[in-house]
């Protein structure tokens, strides 16, 4: 059995779209959402993925950040999805809608 601790604080949820390529893995985003947010990265997750017609597939992941000490700042959370943008971006080589 696992211990779950839950926070009193809201989750503040941002979704980001790329199209993938051959190399890409889940776990290498989740390793860079993890290096840019830290702990205020609570779940990254798959919400919804297609392939074009030209064989082209995109992602979209839903990332969950919260704080289990205080709410955080819509200026904070946008500065950091701005900065896993970046970096899964430049990092993953991927293409972000």
């Amino acid at each position: 059995m696992a211990i779950r601790f839950m926070s009193a604080y809201p989750p503040c949820y941002k979704d980001m779209s790329f199209w993938i390529n051959d190399s890409f893995t889940e776990n290498n985003l989740c390793e860079i959402v993890r290096g840019v947010a830290g702990d205020l990265a609570e779940e990254v997750q798959l919400i919804d993925n297609f392939t074009n017609k030209k064989g082209m597939t995109s992602h979209c992941y839903r990332i969950t950040y919260r704080s289990m000490e205080r709410s955080l700042t819509d200026e904070e959370i946008n500065e950091l999805q701005w900065n896993v943008r970046d970096q899964v971006q430049s990092q993953l080589n991927v293409e972000l809608r």
